[in-house]
């Protein structure tokens, strides 16, 4: 359908969602919106998308801007930015037919399951396992740092299951219930007192063969169309000139009594930065094919985490001694960010995450370096070695 889909098409279709469902409910509005195709220009026909070019999706999003319909991502980010678009990429029909349209609505809200105490930056090294049992797999292992499994429904899990082959081939994804008495969620408060981070334990969990995602031993592959499209959703949104992190750093520039001429030059710097992953990012989303995205996502991706770092350690330098504090955390809003809106002080303390989750930036640079630019990999144990002979804490 993608060639018959125009820009004239994609308005008149905006158009018409609008004026029948002006009245609607948020939830209502965005199950309408997945109806019509206007979730997501490239996912398939009947499953959110038009099966079209990406870039018309921008004329989607402004259209909702202006009438007050801003898509909220915050209601389930992991299932927008990451889980449903693997789904898309790698799973089967059902798997699409059943999840995408509760993610879009966000009436089902999803985790990623990678990351475990011994395997962060080496996710592939992970030693949760999942054992196969008749028309079911058995796991059992520990997850951690997985933001919103307090709150998901499902989760996209990463599990070896054989632990004799190398460590990248041994690896199956799976969706899994969240909501199974065998799988144990823990808070993880923060620094900033914000607990939106969890352990998550899985004791002899049981899931059913249908709700694996891809082949058996290509975990790997899958896994990673999930953290490119996550350092995509981290680093790509593309917010007006000057608004966003970048405008709280004018703005208190503005205020300040301790404006120095160096301290001039940092917010130079950092507007700068700030306009080329603008740019950047509206550069991927015109240039990116349909699919799995490529490295431009951990370009940005570790652009935007540095750039979130600069800002805040600016906007507490340019506070004086009032920037050695901050008010008590708001209880409401502990389970869901790291940073109370308005309080640039939490912001400050949260910033480091964003130079961690989604893959640090030690790994994003691993990652140009050998993929973009040719260099050769880092050294360390021989690809081919079985998981089960390499050495592990």
């Amino acid at each position: 359908m993608s060639g018959a889909v125009t820009a004239e098409h994609v308005s008149a279709l905006v158009e018409q969602l609008l004026a029948d469902h002006a009245d609607d409910d948020v939830e209502t509005f965005l199950g309408a919106q997945f109806d019509a195709g206007l979730a997501r220009m490239d996912y398939p026909v009947g499953h959110g998308g038009l099966d079209a070019a990406p870039v018309l999706q921008e004329i989607v999003d402004l259209a909702l801007v202006a009438a007050g319909r801003r898509y909220p991502w915050t209601r389930n980010p992991m299932g927008i930015g990451m889980c449903g678009p693997t789904i898309v990429a790698r799973g089967t029909e059902e798997q699409r037919e059943r999840f995408l349209r509760p993610i879009f609505t966000a009436e089902e809200i999803w985790c990623q399951l990678f990351s475990e105490p011994g395997a962060g930056s080496d996710v592939a090294g992970l030693a949760t396992r999942a054992a196969a049992d008749g028309d079911e797999w058995v796991v059992n292992g520990s997850k951690i740092w997985t933001s919103m499994a307090h709150r998901a429904r499902w989760g996209l899990l990463l599990a070896r299951t054989d632990p004799d082959a190398p460590k990248h081939k041994g690896l199956t994804v799976f969706i899994v219930d969240m909501h199974r008495p065998e799988v144990d969620v823990r808070p993880i408060r923060s620094m900033a007192g914000a607990s939106g981070f969890n352990e998550v334990f899985f004791t002899n969990a049981r899931v059913p063969d249908s709700m694996r995602v891809g082949d058996v031993g290509d975990g790997w592959r899958v896994a990673n169309a999930t953290l490119m499209n996550e350092r995509v959703s981290i680093g790509s949104e593309v917010a007006p000139r000057g608004s966003g992190p970048i405008a709280g750093a004018v703005a208190a520039w503005r205020r300040s009594s301790a404006r120095t001429p160096a301290r001039r030059d940092r917010l130079m710097r950092l507007w700068v930065e700030a306009e080329v992953l603008r740019l950047g990012s509206i550069r991927a989303q015109a240039s990116r094919e349909k699919g799995v995205p490529g490295p431009e996502g951990s370009v940005l991706k570790l652009l935007s985490g540095q750039l979130g770092q600069g800002v805040s350690e600016l906007v507490v330098d340019l506070m004086g001694t009032s920037g050695l504090l901050c008010g008590p955390y708001t209880a409401g809003n502990a389970d869901e960010t790291d940073a109370r809106p308005g309080d640039p002080v939490l912001a400050f303390v949260s910033s480091p995450a964003g130079t961690i989750a989604g893959g640090t930036t030690e790994i994003q640079k691993n990652i140009l370096g050998e993929r973009v630019l040719g260099l050769p990999r880092e050294p360390g144990t021989d690809p081919s070695t079985p998981w089960s002979q390499i050495p592990r804490n």
